[in-house]
C-alpha cells in the first residue's frame, strides 16, 4: 500500500510540475518581442501528392513570402497566372533557383474541343506580371498572330489561316515559332500550347487539333533575384530597382501566429490556455498510467480538428530516439536527401554501430500521415520476405518527430534505371528485368497470401541493391483484407497511371488492383516508358491505355526498348511479347479477367525457365563491366558482397525460418507525378 501511496505521489508531484510549466508558454509567448517589420515565412510548404515547394513559391497571406502564390486542393495544387487558373500536375526543381511545372488548363480543353475562337484570343500564360524578379516560358508552343481580317502580309509568306472568328483572323506556322520582325503592327501574338505531330487527329490546317490544354512551365528567378536568393533573403521591386529584404524563416510545423493582438485577447487566450492545458495535463496522465509499459505510444495533438486517437504499438522493433536519429543523419542534413514523397523525405544515415539506414521523417503529424506511419509499422513488423525492405526500427515515444528507419538498399528505384536519374543503356538487360518482375511478383504474391493489398505498386516503390535484387517499399496506403471478404470498400488512393480503374470508379479495393498496377509495372519494364507522359498524344498519355492498344493490334514490336536487342535475339523476343501478353491479362478493366498474384508469378518462372537465360551469369557480367570498387573510406556508400539472389516462392517462403538479410536500405520516397489528368 505505501509503494502504491509513493507511485500515486511521484505521478500527482509530475503532474503538478508539467501543469505548471505548460501554464507559463503564454506568458513566455506575450513576452517576446513582436517584429512587425520582418515577415514571418515557412521555408517550404506541401500540397498532397506533390514534392516539396520553396521560395518563390508561397501559400499564406503574406505577400512578401513568395512570388507566385499556390493553392493547395485535395488533389494537389492550383496556380493563377494572368486571370487564368491552372492545375498543377508534377512539379520538378533545377540548380539555379528554376523550376518546372506540368500546368493543366481544363477550361482550355473545353474551349478546344468546341472549337471555340475564345480559345485563340488570350495567351495561355501571360508574359511574367513581375519580369524584373522572375520570367515564365513554356515547352511545346505555337505563335498565332491574331489580326484584322483581309491582311496579304501571312498569304505572301505561306502561313496557315482560319478565318472562323467573326472580327478577326488567325494566321500561324506551327514548324515555325519566331515572331517577324515586319510583323504588321496591327497584330496581337498569343502563344498557345501544342500537341505532338504524332497525336490522334493532328493536322496542320485544323488549329484546333494543334492545341493541347496541358503545358510544361518553367519560373526562373531573375539574375538579381537570384542574389537575394543566396544570401537567403527575398527580393522585390522599389521605383523600379530589384532589392534584397529579411525574412524569417519558419519550419513549417510551427504555424506562427499573427503577432499584433491586444491585450485583452492575450489575457483571454491565457487563461483559456491554462484550462485548456489543466484538463489535458489530466489527460495525459491517465494515458500515461495506462502506456508507461508500452514500448511506444504516439500521441499526436497539434491537430485536433483530425480527432486523432492514442496510436500504442507494441510491435518488438527496436525504439530509437530522435537525437540518435539526428546525429545519424547530420541533423537531417538536405545533402543527405535521397528522395521527397508525398507522406515524407527519406534521410541517408549512419548509426553508432556501423549501419547504413534510411530514415522517413513525415512531413506533419496530421491523421493521414499518422496512419501511413502506423500501416509501415504494423506491416513490415509482421511480415518476413527476401524482397520486402527491411524495417529496423521507429522512434520512441518520447520523440516529438514520427520516424521510420529501414534498411539502405544503395542502388536506386527500378524507375530510376528506366527512366530517372540513373539510366544506362547497358545496365538493365532483358534477363535482369525479367528477375525483376519476378522477385516483385513473389514479394506481391507473399503480401496477398498474408491478407494485405500493398495499394502503391509502381517502379518508384521497387528498391534494387548492387545485384538488382529487388527490395518493394512504401506500404503506407496498405490495407489488411481477410480471405473470406471480396473486397474492402474505401475511396481510391494511389498513383495516377497505376491505379485500378475498376477501384477508382466503384471504391473496391481487391488483389486484383495490386495485379492491374503490376501489369504497368511489366508495361515499364518492357518499354522503358513511364506510366503517366504529357508529351504523349492524348489517348496515349496512360502507358496502360497504349499497351493495351498496341497489343490488341500486335504491334508489340512498337512497344519494346530497343536496347534489349529483342530484334537481333528470338529467344529475348518471343519471352517478351509472353510476359507483354502476361500484362494485358493483368491490365483488363474486369477484374474477374485478370489472373491472382499467384498465377502471375507461375507464368512469370514458366517464362523465364523456357527462356534460358542466365540472369545470374547476365549480373556478374554488368558487375564486371560497369561497378568500379569504391573507396572503403566512403562514408557513404559501400559496395555489398557478391552473393546470388535467391528466387523464393510463396509457399516455401512462409514455411522458412530464415532470418531476414539485414544489407543496407532503401533511397526511399521519390516524387512522380501523383495527379490525375481530368477527363
Amino acid at each position: 500500500m505505501s509503494s502504491l501511496i509513493h507511485s500515486i505521489g511521484i505521478d500527482m508531484i509530475l503532474i503538478f510540475f508539467v501543469f505548471v510549466i505548460l501554464s507559463r508558454l503564454p506568458l513566455f509567448h506575450s513576452a517576446t518581442p513582436n517584429d512587425n517589420s520582418m515577415p514571418i515565412c515557412p521555408v517550404k510548404f506541401t500540397c498532397p501528392a506533390l514534392t516539396t515547394f520553396k521560395y518563390p513559391f508561397y501559400n499564406g497571406t503574406d505577400t512578401r513570402c513568395g512570388l507566385i502564390k499556390v493553392n493547395c486542393t485535395a488533389e494537389g495544387g492550383e496556380i493563377q497566372i494572368g486571370g487564368n487558373r491552372y492545375r498543377i500536375l508534377s512539379k520538378f526543381d533545377f540548380h539555379g533557383n528554376s523550376s518546372r511545372l506540368f500546368l493543366w488548363n481544363r477550361i482550355f480543353r473545353g474551349l478546344v474541343k468546341n472549337k471555340s475562337c475564345e480559345a485563340l484570343m488570350n495567351n495561355f500564360i501571360s508574359p511574367s506580371p513581375r519580369p524584373l524578379l522572375y520570367s515564365i516560358s513554356i515547352v511545346d508552343f505555337i505563335n498565332l498572330f491574331k489580326c484584322q481580317k483581309n491582311l496579304t502580309y501571312f498569304k505572301q509568306h505561306k502561313y496557315n489561316s482560319y478565318n472562323g472568328c467573326k472580327d478577326h483572323n488567325f494566321y500561324y506556322n506551327y514548324s515555325n515559332t519566331t515572331v517577324p520582325n515586319d510583323l504588321p503592327h496591327t497584330c496581337q501574338v498569343v502563344q498557345l500550347p501544342v500537341n505532338t505531330p504524332s497525336a490522334l487527329g493532328f493536322n496542320e490546317s485544323n488549329i484546333f487539333s494543334l492545341l493541347y490544354p496541358g503545358t510544361s512551365t518553367f519560373f526562373n528567378l531573375s539574375h538579381s533575384c537570384s542574389k537575394c536568393q543566396d544570401q537567403n533573403r527575398s527580393c522585390g521591386i522599389a521605383e523600379g530597382v530589384v532589392y534584397c529584404f529579411d525574412v524569417k524563416k519558419v519550419s513549417p510545423s510551427s504555424n506562427p501566429e499573427n503577432p499584433g493582438r491586444d491585450r485583452k485577447i492575450k489575457i483571454l487566450v491565457f487563461v483559456g490556455g491554462s484550462i485548456a492545458i489543466l484538463i489535458l495535463s489530466f489527460v495525459i496522465f491517465i494515458i500515461w498510467r495506462q502506456c508507461k509499459n508500452n514500448p511506444f505510444t504516439y500521441v499526436s495533438t497539434k491537430n485536433k480538428s483530425q480527432n486523432l486517437k492514442d496510436i500504442s504499438l507494441s510491435c518488438g522493433i527496436s525504439v530509437f530516439s530522435y537525437k540518435e536519429l539526428e546525429n545519424a543523419t547530420q541533423n537531417f542534413d538536405p545533402s543527405r536527401e535521397l528522395g521527397d514523397g508525398g507522406f515524407g523525405s527519406v534521410y541517408y544515415g549512419k548509426l553508432k554501430d556501423g549501419r547504413e539506414v534510411a530514415v522517413k521523417k513525415l512531413h506533419e503529424h496530421n491523421y493521414n500521415r499518422v496512419q501511413h506511419f502506423r500501416n509501415e509499422v504494423e506491416i513490415l513488423t509482421k511480415l518476413r520476405h527476401p524482397n520486402l525492405v527491411v524495417l529496423y526500427g521507429c522512434t520512441s515515444r518520447q520523440s516529438h518527430e514520427l520516424l521510420l528507419v529501414y534498411e539502405y538498399v544503395p542502388n536506386g528505384t527500378v524507375a530510376d534505371h528506366l527512366h530517372g536519374e540513373q539510366v544506362n543503356p547497358c545496365m538493365l538487360t532483358w534477363p535482369i528485368r525479367m528477375n525483376i518482375a519476378i522477385e516483385t511478383a513473389s514479394a506481391l504474391a507473399y503480401l496477398h497470401a498474408s491478407e494485405i493489398i500493398h495499394r502503391d505498386v509502381k517502379t518508384n516503390n521497387i528498391l534494387l541493391d548492387h545485384n538488382f535484387c529487388v527490395k518493394v517499399a512504401d506500404f503506407g496506403l496498405s490495407r489488411l483484407i481477410s480471405n473470406n471478404v471480396t473486397h474492402v470498400s474505401t475511396a481510391p488512393q494511389g498513383t495516377p497511371g497505376y491505379l485500378d480503374p475498376q477501384y477508382h470508379q466503384r471504391y473496391q479495393l481487391t488483389d486484383k488492383s495490386d495485379v492491374y498496377s503490376f501489369g504497368v509495372v511489366l508495361i515499364e519494364l518492357i518499354s522503358s516508358m513511364v506510366a503517366v507522359d504529357l508529351d504523349r498524344s492524348q489517348d496515349e498519355i496512360s502507358l496502360a491505355n497504349l499497351a493495351l492498344s498496341k497489343i490488341k493490334r500486335c504491334a508489340i514490336d512498337e512497344l519494346i526498348d530497343p536496347v534489349l536487342g529483342s530484334d537481333m535475339n528470338p529467344e529475348i523476343m518471343n519471352m517478351i511479347t509472353l510476359v507483354a501478353e502476361l500484362a494485358f491479362r493483368c491490365l483488363q478493366y474486369d477484374l474477374d479477367m485478370r489472373p491472382t498474384m499467384n498465377e502471375v508469378l507461375e507464368v512469370l518462372m514458366d517464362i523465364q525457365s523456357v527462356g534460358r537465360i542466365d540472369v545470374y551469369d547476365s549480373i556478374r557480367d554488368l558487375q564486371t563491366v560497369n561497378v568500379q570498387p569504391l573507396s572503403e573510406t566512403n562514408d557513404e556508400v559501400i559496395l555489398l558482397k557478391d552473393f546470388v539472389c535467391s528466387r523464393v516462392s510463396v509457399t516455401s517462403e512462409r514455411k522458412s525460418n530464415n532470418s531476414v538479410s539485414t544489407t543496407l536500405s532503401s533511397s526511399g520516397d521519390r516524387s512522380s507525378v501523383k495527379n490525375e489528368i481530368d477527363t
